[in-house]
Protein backbone atom coordinates (compact mmCIF):
# COMPACT_ATOMS: atom_id res chain seq x y z
CA UNK A 1 0.00 0.00 0.00
CA UNK A 2 1.06 3.44 -0.64
CA UNK A 3 2.44 5.62 2.08
CA UNK A 4 0.47 8.91 3.44
CA UNK A 5 1.60 12.18 1.74
CA UNK A 6 1.77 14.93 4.07
CA UNK A 7 3.12 18.09 1.75
CA UNK A 8 1.91 21.21 3.43
CA UNK A 9 2.37 24.91 2.98
CA UNK A 10 0.67 27.07 5.49
CA UNK A 11 2.12 28.42 9.05
CA UNK A 12 0.33 30.33 11.88
CA UNK A 13 2.23 33.43 12.28
CA UNK A 14 4.30 33.50 9.11
CA UNK A 15 4.20 35.25 5.37
CA UNK A 16 1.85 33.96 3.53
CA UNK A 17 3.53 31.84 0.92
CA UNK A 18 0.89 32.78 -1.51
CA UNK A 19 -1.55 34.62 -0.41
CA UNK A 20 -1.39 37.91 -2.10
CA UNK A 21 0.57 36.76 -4.76
CA UNK A 22 0.23 34.75 -7.93
CA UNK A 23 -0.66 31.25 -7.96
CA UNK A 24 3.06 30.75 -10.04
CA UNK A 25 5.08 32.03 -6.99
CA UNK A 26 6.12 28.92 -5.56
CA UNK A 27 9.13 27.59 -2.98
CA UNK A 28 11.31 24.97 -2.80
CA UNK A 29 11.39 22.70 0.31
CA UNK A 30 12.23 19.05 1.31
CA UNK A 31 8.67 17.06 0.91
CA UNK A 32 7.53 13.88 2.74
CA UNK A 33 5.13 10.67 2.82
CA UNK A 34 4.36 9.45 6.01
CA UNK A 35 5.02 5.55 6.34
CA UNK A 36 1.83 4.53 8.55
CA UNK A 37 3.25 0.68 8.71
CA UNK A 38 6.36 2.04 10.41
CA UNK A 39 7.03 1.19 13.29
CA UNK A 40 6.07 -2.64 12.94
CA UNK A 41 4.12 -3.70 16.24
CA UNK A 42 5.68 -4.20 19.60
CA UNK A 43 5.39 -7.61 21.01
CA UNK A 44 4.21 -9.19 24.52
CA UNK A 45 0.93 -7.02 24.24
CA UNK A 46 3.47 -3.60 24.94
CA UNK A 47 1.68 -0.59 25.04
CA UNK A 48 3.21 2.92 24.73
CA UNK A 49 3.02 5.62 27.05
CA UNK A 50 3.51 9.34 26.07
CA UNK A 51 6.43 9.60 24.03
CA UNK A 52 8.65 12.10 24.78
CA UNK A 53 12.04 11.29 22.83
CA UNK A 54 13.23 10.09 20.03
CA UNK A 55 17.38 10.16 18.71
CA UNK A 56 18.95 8.16 16.13
CA UNK A 57 22.20 6.79 16.04
CA UNK A 58 24.75 6.76 13.80
CA UNK A 59 23.19 3.30 11.89
CA UNK A 60 19.92 4.41 11.88
CA UNK A 61 18.94 2.67 14.72
CA UNK A 62 15.26 4.71 16.07
CA UNK A 63 15.47 5.03 20.21
CA UNK A 64 12.97 6.33 21.72
CA UNK A 65 11.58 7.23 25.41
CA UNK A 66 8.27 6.62 26.55
CA UNK A 67 6.51 7.39 30.19
CA UNK A 68 5.13 3.84 30.89
CA UNK A 69 3.35 5.63 34.04
CA UNK A 70 1.03 7.32 31.78
CA UNK A 71 -0.50 4.41 30.32
CA UNK A 72 -4.03 4.83 31.47
CA UNK A 73 -6.05 1.80 33.87
CA UNK A 74 -8.43 0.99 30.76
CA UNK A 75 -5.08 0.69 28.32
CA UNK A 76 -3.52 -1.63 30.62
CA UNK A 77 -5.50 -4.61 31.70
CA UNK A 78 -3.44 -7.51 31.31
CA UNK A 79 -1.31 -5.31 34.48
CA UNK A 80 -4.47 -5.48 36.70
CA UNK A 81 -3.66 -7.82 39.53
CA UNK A 82 -5.50 -10.05 38.92
CA UNK A 83 -5.33 -9.62 35.04
CA UNK A 84 -8.90 -8.61 33.03
CA UNK A 85 -7.78 -8.93 29.68
CA UNK A 86 -4.86 -10.47 27.72
CA UNK A 87 -3.88 -6.81 26.58
CA UNK A 88 -1.90 -4.52 27.24
CA UNK A 89 1.27 -3.86 29.60
CA UNK A 90 3.74 -0.89 29.49
CA UNK A 91 6.56 -1.16 27.44
CA UNK A 92 10.28 -0.44 28.74
CA UNK A 93 10.69 3.22 29.00
CA UNK A 94 13.96 2.64 26.08
CA UNK A 95 13.12 0.97 23.05
CA UNK A 96 15.52 0.69 19.80
CA UNK A 97 14.13 -0.17 16.53
CA UNK A 98 16.26 -1.12 13.33
CA UNK A 99 15.75 1.15 9.81
CA UNK A 100 13.11 -1.58 9.38
CA UNK A 101 11.37 -0.95 12.31
CA UNK A 102 12.20 -3.61 13.87
CA UNK A 103 12.54 -3.32 17.74
CA UNK A 104 15.93 -4.57 18.84
CA UNK A 105 16.24 -3.89 22.32
CA UNK A 106 14.60 -2.16 25.17
CA UNK A 107 15.84 -1.61 28.47
CA UNK A 108 15.12 1.17 31.24
CA UNK A 109 13.33 2.22 34.87
CA UNK A 110 14.93 2.37 38.21
CA UNK A 111 17.72 0.63 38.99
CA UNK A 112 20.99 0.26 41.31
CA UNK A 113 23.43 2.28 41.11
CA UNK A 114 20.89 5.48 39.50
CA UNK A 115 18.49 8.12 40.13
CA UNK A 116 15.73 7.06 36.99
CA UNK A 117 13.43 10.17 36.52
CA UNK A 118 10.29 10.69 37.93
CA UNK A 119 8.79 11.70 34.31
CA UNK A 120 11.20 10.50 31.37
CA UNK A 121 11.74 13.44 29.04
CA UNK A 122 14.02 13.46 25.94
CA UNK A 123 16.57 11.17 24.58
CA UNK A 124 19.82 11.77 22.94
CA UNK A 125 22.50 9.33 21.23
CA UNK A 126 26.36 10.15 20.96
CA UNK A 127 28.74 9.55 18.12
CA UNK A 128 29.96 6.52 20.44
CA UNK A 129 26.77 4.98 20.72
CA UNK A 130 25.87 6.50 24.82
CA UNK A 131 22.64 7.51 25.44
CA UNK A 132 21.51 10.31 27.27
CA UNK A 133 18.27 11.16 28.79
CA UNK A 134 17.03 13.79 30.63
CA UNK A 135 14.20 14.40 33.06
CA UNK A 136 11.47 16.97 33.86
CA UNK A 137 10.04 15.30 37.01
CA UNK A 138 9.41 17.86 40.54
CA UNK A 139 12.25 16.52 41.97
CA UNK A 140 14.84 15.66 38.71
CA UNK A 141 17.86 17.66 38.79
CA UNK A 142 19.80 14.85 36.81
CA UNK A 143 20.64 13.76 33.43
CA UNK A 144 22.12 10.24 32.63
CA UNK A 145 24.64 8.52 30.42
CA UNK A 146 24.00 4.90 29.52
CA UNK A 147 26.07 2.66 27.31
CA UNK A 148 23.69 1.31 23.84
CA UNK A 149 23.26 -1.89 25.95
CA UNK A 150 21.46 0.17 29.21
CA UNK A 151 24.19 0.06 31.37
CA UNK A 152 25.22 3.17 33.40
CA UNK A 153 28.43 5.37 32.14
CA UNK A 154 27.72 8.56 34.39
CA UNK A 155 24.66 10.47 36.80
CA UNK A 156 24.78 14.10 36.56
CA UNK A 157 23.33 15.69 39.32
CA UNK A 158 20.92 14.29 42.47
CA UNK A 159 17.28 14.65 42.53
CA UNK A 160 16.05 17.29 44.52
CA UNK A 161 13.71 20.06 44.73
CA UNK A 162 13.27 23.96 43.56
CA UNK A 163 15.32 25.53 40.86
CA UNK A 164 18.87 26.70 40.58
CA UNK A 165 19.64 28.69 37.53
CA UNK A 166 23.27 28.97 38.94
CA UNK A 167 24.09 25.57 39.27
CA UNK A 168 27.03 24.25 38.87
CA UNK A 169 26.91 20.90 39.97
CA UNK A 170 23.27 20.04 38.94
CA UNK A 171 19.89 20.81 36.40
CA UNK A 172 16.18 21.06 37.28
CA UNK A 173 13.82 19.60 34.82
CA UNK A 174 16.58 18.74 32.12
CA UNK A 175 13.96 18.44 28.63
CA UNK A 176 16.76 17.16 26.16
CA UNK A 177 20.29 17.12 25.41
CA UNK A 178 22.90 17.61 21.86
CA UNK A 179 26.30 17.56 21.05
CA UNK A 180 29.23 19.31 20.32
CA UNK A 181 31.34 16.35 19.69
CA UNK A 182 34.56 18.07 18.43
CA UNK A 183 34.85 20.03 21.79
CA UNK A 184 33.41 16.70 23.49
CA UNK A 185 30.46 19.26 25.10
CA UNK A 186 26.94 17.97 25.89
CA UNK A 187 24.66 20.81 25.57
CA UNK A 188 21.03 20.79 28.39
CA UNK A 189 18.30 22.67 27.87
CA UNK A 190 17.32 22.92 31.36
CA UNK A 191 14.66 23.37 31.24
CA UNK A 192 11.51 22.41 33.16
CA UNK A 193 12.09 24.42 36.27
CA UNK A 194 16.09 26.59 35.58
CA UNK A 195 15.84 28.80 32.55
CA UNK A 196 18.90 28.15 30.94
CA UNK A 197 21.24 25.82 28.41
CA UNK A 198 24.15 24.64 30.50
CA UNK A 199 27.47 23.55 28.99
CA UNK A 200 28.71 20.16 29.99
CA UNK A 201 31.85 18.21 29.29
CA UNK A 202 30.57 14.68 27.80
CA UNK A 203 33.80 12.72 29.66
CA UNK A 204 33.20 14.18 33.11
CA UNK A 205 30.08 15.54 33.31
CA UNK A 206 31.26 19.08 34.96
CA UNK A 207 28.93 22.27 34.39
CA UNK A 208 31.30 24.59 31.71
CA UNK A 209 28.92 27.15 31.14
CA UNK A 210 25.66 28.65 31.00
CA UNK A 211 22.96 31.37 29.70
CA UNK A 212 19.70 32.34 29.60
CA UNK A 213 17.73 34.33 27.22
CA UNK A 214 19.69 37.06 24.91
CA UNK A 215 22.73 35.42 26.50
CA UNK A 216 21.70 36.81 30.07
CA UNK A 217 22.26 35.85 32.85
CA UNK A 218 19.76 33.05 33.89
CA UNK A 219 17.16 34.55 36.65
CA UNK A 220 14.33 32.02 38.24
CA UNK A 221 11.94 34.62 39.37
CA UNK A 222 8.48 33.44 38.15
CA UNK A 223 7.82 36.03 35.00
CA UNK A 224 4.70 36.72 33.58
CA UNK A 225 2.85 34.38 31.00
CA UNK A 226 3.80 34.93 27.74
CA UNK A 227 1.90 38.00 25.77
CA UNK A 228 1.82 38.31 22.12
CA UNK A 229 1.33 42.02 22.83
CA UNK A 230 3.91 42.65 25.15
CA UNK A 231 7.46 43.21 24.97
CA UNK A 232 10.14 39.84 24.37
CA UNK A 233 10.50 38.20 27.46
CA UNK A 234 14.58 38.87 28.66
CA UNK A 235 14.62 35.33 30.31
CA UNK A 236 13.35 32.08 29.16
CA UNK A 237 9.88 30.94 30.17
CA UNK A 238 9.55 27.01 31.39
CA UNK A 239 10.32 25.06 29.95
CA UNK A 240 13.88 25.67 27.90
CA UNK A 241 12.61 22.69 25.76
CA UNK A 242 15.51 21.88 23.14
CA UNK A 243 19.17 22.96 22.47
CA UNK A 244 20.71 21.94 18.97
CA UNK A 245 24.00 22.88 17.85
CA UNK A 246 24.61 22.89 14.19
CA UNK A 247 28.19 21.57 12.21
CA UNK A 248 29.19 24.98 11.40
CA UNK A 249 29.01 25.84 15.68
CA UNK A 250 25.65 27.36 16.06
CA UNK A 251 23.38 26.50 18.89
CA UNK A 252 19.34 26.95 18.30
CA UNK A 253 17.41 26.98 21.63
CA UNK A 254 13.66 26.21 21.76
CA UNK A 255 11.81 28.62 24.36
CA UNK A 256 8.73 26.90 23.82
CA UNK A 257 5.98 28.86 25.77
CA UNK A 258 7.75 32.81 24.59
CA UNK A 259 7.06 30.93 20.93
CA UNK A 260 10.61 31.67 19.57
CA UNK A 261 13.81 30.14 18.52
CA UNK A 262 16.97 31.91 20.03
CA UNK A 263 20.07 31.62 17.81
CA UNK A 264 24.21 31.87 19.53
CA UNK A 265 27.28 30.89 19.25
CA UNK A 266 28.50 28.44 21.40
CA UNK A 267 30.20 31.02 23.69
CA UNK A 268 26.50 31.91 24.47
CA UNK A 269 26.61 34.90 22.16
CA UNK A 270 23.47 35.87 21.24
CA UNK A 271 22.92 36.14 17.35
CA UNK A 272 19.23 36.52 16.84
CA UNK A 273 15.81 34.99 17.29
CA UNK A 274 12.88 33.82 14.92
CA UNK A 275 9.06 34.02 16.60
CA UNK A 276 6.44 31.17 15.16
CA UNK A 277 3.05 31.38 15.19
CA UNK A 278 2.84 34.16 17.92
CA UNK A 279 -0.43 34.14 18.68
CA UNK A 280 0.01 30.63 20.54
CA UNK A 281 -0.59 30.38 23.94
CA UNK A 282 -0.86 27.81 26.63
CA UNK A 283 2.19 25.44 25.60
CA UNK A 284 3.52 27.41 23.10
CA UNK A 285 4.65 26.66 19.32
CA UNK A 286 8.30 25.86 19.74
CA UNK A 287 9.03 22.35 21.03
CA UNK A 288 12.09 20.88 19.35
CA UNK A 289 14.42 21.22 16.32
CA UNK A 290 15.82 19.05 14.10
CA UNK A 291 18.57 19.37 11.46
CA UNK A 292 18.67 18.07 7.85
CA UNK A 293 21.64 15.85 7.19
CA UNK A 294 22.93 17.44 3.99
CA UNK A 295 25.93 18.65 4.18
CA UNK A 296 24.91 21.96 5.17
CA UNK A 297 22.57 21.31 7.19
CA UNK A 298 20.06 23.50 5.13
CA UNK A 299 16.76 23.00 6.86
CA UNK A 300 15.06 22.99 10.41
CA UNK A 301 12.30 21.01 11.14
CA UNK A 302 10.47 22.22 14.09
CA UNK A 303 7.18 20.54 16.34
CA UNK A 304 4.64 22.84 17.53
CA UNK A 305 2.78 20.55 19.93
CA UNK A 306 -0.19 23.02 20.52
CA UNK A 307 -1.24 23.59 16.58
CA UNK A 308 0.12 20.38 15.70
CA UNK A 309 2.12 20.65 12.75
CA UNK A 310 6.04 20.22 12.43
CA UNK A 311 7.38 23.37 10.16
CA UNK A 312 10.14 23.45 7.87
CA UNK A 313 12.91 26.58 7.86
CA UNK A 314 15.77 27.81 6.25
CA UNK A 315 18.07 26.83 8.50
CA UNK A 316 20.20 30.14 7.68
CA UNK A 317 17.47 32.65 7.14
CA UNK A 318 14.93 31.20 10.18
CA UNK A 319 12.35 31.61 6.84
CA UNK A 320 9.50 29.15 7.07
CA UNK A 321 9.34 27.66 3.84
CA UNK A 322 6.62 25.13 4.47
CA UNK A 323 4.42 22.67 7.05
CA UNK A 324 3.34 19.62 7.08
CA UNK A 325 0.55 17.64 9.88
CA UNK A 326 -2.64 18.97 11.27
CA UNK A 327 -4.40 17.85 14.66
CA UNK A 328 -6.06 14.10 14.54
CA UNK A 329 -5.18 10.74 15.21
CA UNK A 330 -4.32 9.27 11.49
CA UNK A 331 -1.18 8.43 9.90
CA UNK A 332 0.22 11.93 9.34
CA UNK A 333 -1.71 13.70 12.35
CA UNK A 334 -0.73 14.39 15.27
CA UNK A 335 -1.87 15.22 18.86
CA UNK A 336 0.74 16.45 20.78
CA UNK A 337 3.78 16.12 18.20
CA UNK A 338 6.96 16.74 20.89
CA UNK A 339 10.13 15.14 19.61
CA UNK A 340 11.64 15.23 16.10
CA UNK A 341 15.13 13.59 14.78
CA UNK A 342 16.22 13.02 11.30
CA UNK A 343 18.50 10.05 9.89
CA UNK A 344 21.23 9.42 7.19
CA UNK A 345 18.51 8.86 4.59
CA UNK A 346 17.05 12.53 5.26
CA UNK A 347 13.78 10.65 6.72
CA UNK A 348 11.69 12.50 9.67
CA UNK A 349 10.64 10.78 13.12
CA UNK A 350 8.56 12.80 15.25
CA UNK A 351 6.47 11.28 18.70
CA UNK A 352 3.76 12.56 20.28
CA UNK A 353 2.91 12.95 23.95
CA UNK A 354 -0.07 13.68 25.95
CA UNK A 355 -2.52 11.23 24.61
CA UNK A 356 -0.77 10.85 21.34
CA UNK A 357 1.66 7.73 22.44
CA UNK A 358 2.99 7.59 18.71
CA UNK A 359 6.48 7.26 16.93
CA UNK A 360 5.80 8.55 13.23
CA UNK A 361 8.08 8.01 10.15
CA UNK A 362 7.93 10.56 7.53
CA UNK A 363 9.85 9.44 4.47
CA UNK A 364 11.73 11.93 2.76
CA UNK A 365 10.80 12.79 -1.10
CA UNK A 366 13.45 14.95 -2.13
CA UNK A 367 12.99 18.94 -2.67
CA UNK A 368 10.86 20.51 -4.65
CA UNK A 369 8.28 23.31 -4.93
CA UNK A 370 5.08 23.18 -2.49
CA UNK A 371 2.30 25.58 -3.18
CA UNK A 372 0.94 28.13 -0.41
CA UNK A 373 -1.64 26.08 1.31
CA UNK A 374 -1.45 23.31 4.41
CA UNK A 375 -2.92 20.56 2.59
CA UNK A 376 -2.91 18.25 5.36
CA UNK A 377 -2.75 15.12 5.30
CA UNK A 378 -3.49 13.50 1.55
CA UNK A 379 -4.46 10.16 0.68
CA UNK A 380 -2.79 9.30 -2.99
CA UNK A 381 -5.56 8.14 -6.04
CA UNK A 382 -5.73 4.41 -6.38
Amino acid sequence: MASVSVIAAFCLGAAPLVAGATQAQTVRAPRFEVDPFWPKPLPNHWILGSVVGVAVDSRDHVFIVHRPATVQQNEAGARANPPISECCVPAPPVLEFDPAGNLVSQWGGPGAGYDWPASEHGISVDRKGNVWLGGNGATDRQILKFSHEGHLVLQVGKPGEGANSSSTTDFAGAAMISFDERASEAYVADGYRNKRVAVVDMATGRIKRFWGAYGNKPDDTRAAPYNPAGPPAQQFGNPVHCVMVSDDGLVYVADRRNDRIQLFHTDGTFIKEKTIAPLTLGEGSVWEIAFSRDPRQAYMYVTDGRNERVYILDRQSLDILTSFGDGGRQPGQFFGVHSIATDSRENIYTTETYEGKRLQKFVFKGVGPVSGKNQGVVWPKP
